[in-house]
């Protein structure tokens, strides 16, 4: 019966082309501003690291002084350099690495290429295993480079190529700030949505492209990126051991719940002997937030995105009850047809089936016209200047979401011109004739 409903429908279309347009235009109007509000809500708001998010723990400790202490209060978001090299030291998770980021003049062999500058990552060795880093050829660095400052590099693909014109490039030699580097590896396209890990910089600007050990970084005094908060006497080398300044990322991966608590006490009995040795002046206090909660503690979705995202579903209500009008009066306006098929048998269960049948192929319709004007709107999107504008395109599960949330929002919208019709009294009607 559904075929033969979908050719009524058809043919009702073809009647009554002027109103059939004024449903599928409110429709897709409505769908087009829902979908293009929820795709961007979907990128900012979407898991970077689905795989482990729940496993890997960003670290806050509190080695600030104790002027201006606020009780309750959220500890430094980054570390000191001391802090992070005593935890990575004593290795008490599974995984665990430091970092900061940088920039890099390179020198490339090449003599067709002159020398630029790139964003560049200063971590440990650990940091790509956690992070499920892609490798092309070759892979990370070891501790004992750390240890070492060995001098070691890691290249994205398109850096590599960019270099040498070749992803290949294991073996090869870069020069980075006067320094000769032996890359180790290459990685495969990498871009975690957001950055989630080194929050203290642009969230969705470019990836970074070269990868070098952090000791090996501090030791050849490279420039670094990203914020630093400083108290007490800070004057000379603000990224020496001892210096009282935050400006380090660091991560653990934990495999289990367990772990996690004991990480956690770990890192408490850790501030308790740094404030007894008179190097914390607060009282305990520290944070340990997994991927997810650390992006909502930063609130990476912001405000304006999702009061958009409640005005596009706002809009998408307003378009349905002006569906639901016109639906109503085109199914009304049919009563005497309606009344004959009832008087010929036809149950009222089946007009409701029919009048949703020709909802539903509306709302079809107007999916179809909607995912071009969403595809118009996420243009618009691309156009802005914010970081994520990049990002706004429809994947196919978005796509696919499009056509679900029109055909349910028109068959939603049909339900009371459904209800209305089904209740047509075939002699009332008979008798008009």
């Amino acid at each position: 019966m559904f075929g033969y409903y979908f050719n009524l429908a058809l043919r009702s279309f073809r009647r009554n082309k002027v109103l059939t347009a004024l449903m599928v235009l409110a429709i897709a109007l409505g769908i087009g501003a829902c979908m293009t509000t929820l795709t961007v809500f979907k990128v900012l708001s979407g898991d970077p690291i689905p795989q482990k998010s729940d496993q890997l723990f960003y670290v806050q400790l509190d080695p600030a002084s104790a002027r201006g202490a606020v009780p309750g209060e959220e500890p430094a978001f980054q570390m000191t350099r001391y802090d992070s090299e005593a935890l990575l030291r004593e290795k008490r998770g599974d995984r665990q690495a430091m970092m900061t980021g940088g920039g890099v003049s390179i020198t490339p062999e090449r003599a067709d290429t002159p020398p630029f500058v790139s964003m560049a990552r200063y971590t440990s060795a650990d940091f790509f295993p956690m992070f499920d880093v892609p490798f092309a050829y070759g892979g990370p660095w070891s501790a004992k480079d750390d240890a070492a400052e060995a001098r070691v590099v890691v290249l994205s693909r398109k850096m590599a190529e960019r270099l040498f014109g070749d992803a290949n490039a294991v073996g090869r030699s870069v020069r980075l700030d006067q320094a000769d580097f032996t890359v180790a590896g290459v990685i495969n396209e990498w871009q975690p949505s957001p950055r989630f890990y080194d929050m203290a910089l642009d969230r969705y600007g470019e990836a970074d492209e070269v990868f070098l050990p952090f000791s090996t970084a501090v030791s050849l005094k490279m420039g670094r990126n990203g914020s630093m908060d400083c108290w007490g006497d800070s004057e000379g080398d603000s990224t020496g051991l001892n210096v009282p300044c935050t400006w380090i990322q660091y991560w653990v991966e934990l495999g289990s719940k367990e772990k996690a608590d004991a990480y956690l006490n770990y890192l408490n009995n850790y501030s308790d002997q740094q404030r007894a040795a008179g190097r914390f002046e607060r009282p305990t206090n520290v944070r340990l937030r997994n991927v997810m909660a650390l992006l909502e503690y930063n609130k990476v979705v912001p405000s304006d995105v999702v009061m958009q995202l409640w005005l596009g579903f706002g809009f998408l209500l307003v378009c349905l009850l002006n569906t639901v009008g016109l639906l109503l009066a085109k199914f009304l306006r049919r009563s005497s047809e309606i009344g004959v098929r009832r008087a010929l048998g036809a149950s009222r269960m089946e007009i409701f089936k029919q009048c949703l049948v020709e909802a539903g192929t509306i709302g079809l319709a107007g999916g179809i016209l909607g995912l071009g004007f969403a595809l118009l709107g996420l243009w618009g999107v691309r156009q802005q200047p914010s970081g994520y504008a990049e990002l706004a395109h429809l994947d196919l599960s978005m796509l696919l979401t499009t056509f679900a949330i029109a055909v349910a929002a028109s068959l939603f919208a049909g339900l009371l011109p459904a209800w209305r019709a089904m209740q047509v009294t075939p002699a009332i009607q008979l008798k008009s004739q």
